[in-house]
């Protein structure tokens, strides 16, 4: 086992070993992974948390200790709450995002490995009762934080991230871990019959012609749905899909509903 953590504030995560590969997904600040294989000075890694495959910059690569890492997996971690922060020692000061993990954290020390660092900013707490309230009002709440964020094809910071990036993110904020694609995040979940029987929280998920699931978002109140369609935006959810007001047209057609939190 060849374990790493990511210790900068986003690693991009390729399809191929190239800096022109296409990105598939991000690393963010400490995110554990698995290194599969290494080529040149690329290592292809496996993200402990989805699963996901993709490849990194050796350069950008941060080893941890197999006892490390298996502690890690053990348990989850807090998350930063705070739009921009830092965790900082005496030497470094690293600047992290809205969701990015805290590893060990015990309120003022978090452990990257070997080394401590200090964080003074707002965190979620996963080891608190679950609460379906609290969960449902951690969801809108952090919702509305990325609105405006643009979208970016494998991104899930707050500084650029796709639609299942984005449901990823705030359903691992409340404690809920789902898959990176929304393809596969429409197998978690119970379906919702009717639009009108939608509950804030929900996932909306959404066909092509060809039947194969493209996109995702999490509906709102008020028949509304929140998605990152060239950015984070806030539309309408009927029967049909999602409807763009300023454009005046439907532009996803609806599949399927599901319910993730508990009742």
């Amino acid at each position: 086992m060849n374990p790493g953590i990511c210790a900068l504030s986003a690693v991009p995560v390729r399809a191929e070993p190239s800096d022109k590969a296409e990105l598939v997904t991000e690393l963010l600040f400490g995110e554990c992974y698995l290194i599969l294989l290494t080529q040149g000075s690329w290592v292809q890694v496996q993200l402990a948390a989805d699963q996901y495959i993709g490849w990194i910059d050796l350069k950008q690569h941060m080893p941890v200790s197999p006892e490390y890492y298996t502690a890690w997996c053990a348990q989850d971690h807090p998350r930063a709450l705070d739009v921009v922060q830092a965790v900082s020692d005496a030497k470094t000061k690293i600047p992290l995002t809205l969701g990015c993990r805290l590893p060990f954290f015990d309120g003022m020390n978090l452990r990257l490995g070997e080394r401590q660092f200090f964080f003074n900013g707002t965190a979620t707490n996963p080891t608190a009762a679950p609460d379906p309230a609290r969960q449902a009002n951690l969801l809108r709440k952090t919702a509305l934080m990325y609105l405006k964020a643009p979208y970016v094809w494998g991104g899930k910071s707050i500084f650029g991230l796709d639609c299942s990036g984005l449901v990823q993110q705030l359903y691992g904020l409340v404690g809920i871990q789902l898959p990176r694609d929304a393809r596969q995040q429409i197998d978690h979940g119970r379906p919702v019959h009717f639009v009108a029987q939608a509950r804030p929280g929900d996932l909306a998920f959404f066909d092509n012609a060809e039947g194969r699931i493209v996109h995702v978002g999490m509906v709102l109140e008020d028949t509304q749905i929140m998605h990152a369609h060239g950015e984070v935006r806030i539309d309408t959810l009927d029967h049909n899909g999602i409807y763009n007001r300023e454009w005046q047209r439907y532009t996803h057609k609806l599949r399927l509903i599901k319910r993730l939190l508990p009742e």
